[in-house]
């Protein structure tokens, strides 16, 4: 994480630790419950559920066709659930409340031959601002987001990265009560990521919820309070980074005995090897297994330099979640 990401997300505290930080706690104000929707025998989502609180953010994530965007387009009313519904402070979403919500597309929407600020301006009037205030907030976002000097040029003359940021651009300018965002940080250089991150968590500062979607785990777990994970139509994870990883089965331990002779913690009771390469060595413990039996047969093969419960990132807890069942079988087969 950036270091301006990282004092962005400590500035953002507030109330109640998540994952090892802080966010507001006052209560859900966007409810997805209990989503389903079918394309004739496809099945896109089945019993899709999530809150999200006042100022803090959830990633969406999911592998392509999971239902991320259904989800999203059920909520802007682009598409129609065939049960369930989405709230704001406990009443179905409306077409009132939707216009004040940013919302950034899948399939972006921006005029290739308007120019960026006129742009801008327009879809900000198209919010309800009056034209001044819809100017000087063109102006702001164009300049937070980095395009200040291509405020005159066309969109179609922009790289693909700076229409991304356009495009975000376009979903910040109304001033919005709650963000909904579709891949956000996809196409964006380093200093756009960094960008859109300060920019988010500054919306979250100032109480609104945002729910973005994203394959760019990292940027996930780094930025969001809390975490929904998508497979085949279902929600099958859900909560903060470390709630999962508490979920998780299987603890694994790191062990670090530099002259171990190999296989040395085969032979422990309630352990299996998932890898060893020279003297480092990774093991999942059964639940029950003492971590200090396996300490104390470390220290009879030779000296320890480093003995701890390794965190799964979220790019593994993803694939454990997404696995299917037989999948996951296979595995845990192989591995014993």
């Amino acid at each position: 994480m950036t270091p301006q990401v990282g004092r962005a997300r400590e500035a953002a505290t507030d109330s109640v630790a998540v994952h090892g930080r802080r966010t507001r706690d006052r209560g859900t104000v966007l409810e997805f419950d209990g989503l389903h929707k079918s394309y004739g025998d496809n099945h896109v989502l089945e019993g899709v559920g999530f809150t999200v609180a006042p100022g803090s953010m959830f990633g969406f994530c999911g592998s392509n066709g999971a239902g991320k965007t259904t989800t999203m387009r059920i909520a802007m009313g682009l598409a129609r659930a065939d049960a369930g519904e989405v709230r704001w402070r406990g009443r179905p979403l409306d077409e009132g409340m939707r216009r004040r919500i940013g919302y950034m597309p899948e399939e972006r929407g921006l005029y290739p031959k308007m120019r960026v600020g006129e742009q801008l301006t327009y879809f900000a009037r198209l919010h309800g601002m009056d034209a001044a205030a819809a100017a000087r907030a063109a102006e702001e976002w164009s300049g937070r987001l980095g395009l200040a000097e291509r405020r005159g040029d066309a969109v179609e003359k922009l790289s693909l990265g700076n229409q991304q940021r356009v495009q975000l651009a376009a979903a910040l300018v109304s001033r919005p009560e709650v963000l909904i965002l579709d891949e956000p940080f996809s196409g964006l250089d380093p200093v756009g990521v960094d960008a859109l991150a300060d920019a988010l968590l500054e919306q979250c500062r100032a109480g609104v919820p945002v729910v973005f979607s994203s394959h760019q785990l990292d940027l996930v777990e780094r930025l969001c309070d809390s975490v929904g994970i998508l497979a085949r139509g279902r929600m099958v994870a859900s909560g903060t980074v470390e709630e999962l990883r508490r979920r998780e089965a299987g603890r694994v331990l790191r062990v670090v005995v530099p002259d171990a002779a190999p296989g040395w913690a085969a032979a422990v009771p309630g352990v299996r090897v998932v890898s060893e390469q020279g003297g480092d060595t990774l093991l999942e413990l059964d639940e029950g297994t003492d971590d200090q039996a396996v300490l104390a047969a470390a220290l009879r093969t030779g000296r320890v330099t480093h003995f701890a419960w390794r965190q799964a990132t979220l790019v593994e807890l993803f694939r454990e979640a997404v696995a299917d069942p037989a999948q996951r079988q296979v595995r845990q087969e192989v591995a014993a």
